[in-house]
């Protein structure tokens, strides 16, 4: 028997296909940085930091705000990959733009405020490569509660790959959330 050698997936077959995904229900399927990645659904702890961060916003933002739970992402590209298509576990954006009220299962970033992750069962993707998707397309905040270290970490000011700004707490302490949002983020309730 004879190996075929096989040329890599254009971007273009790559996207196609990942569009006309069937994920099983319950499981979300993201196209990060050129693989695609499937997520089996949440753990209740995961679902209760998120319940946690959502309540919290809603009620305590300066600014009003629209949120979406597993609302589809279209991200800017990287160098060698298509466009990414992520998942955020939580999105928030100013209620007068009105996001996803228009919006397809996918949507541009354009006026999201804050996306929020919660470590899953592959927390590098969370840590790093989620991250460097969301710099790369400029969401001003992102919210990373990392429950194998215990702590949660605001990135901010965007540049390029990467943010230019953390801020990391140990799971019960406090987290400063800037201008929307305004308001001291406690998360007593982790730990």
């Amino acid at each position: 028997m004879t190996a075929m050698a096989h040329e890599p997936l254009s971007q273009e077959v790559l996207l196609e296909w990942f569009l006309a995904l069937d994920t099983p229900e319950g499981f979300r399927a993201e196209l990060i940085e050129g693989e695609t990645v499937g997520t089996p659904p949440p753990d209740g702890e995961h679902e209760k930091y998120i319940s946690r961060i959502v309540r919290q916003v809603i009620k305590r933002s300066r600014a009003d705000m629209d949120f979406s739970g597993n609302k589809g992402l279209i991200l800017r590209r990287g160098e060698a990959c298509p466009k990414n298509f992520v998942v955020p576990d939580a999105t928030f954006a100013p209620i007068e733009l009105d996001p996803f009220g228009s919006a397809g299962s996918w949507m541009p970033c354009d006026g999201v405020a804050m996306v929020v992750e919660v470590t899953s069962t592959k927390p590098k993707a969370d840590r790093e490569i989620k991250r460097r998707c969301y710099a790369r397309s400029g969401i001003p905040l992102y919210l990373l509660a990392d429950r194998d270290t215990s702590q949660v970490t605001l990135f901010s000011s965007p540049e390029k790959d990467d943010y230019r700004d953390h801020c990391t707490r140990a799971f019960g302490k406090p987290l400063v959330l800037p201008v929307p949002f305004a308001f001291d983020l406690e998360t007593a309730d982790f730990i």
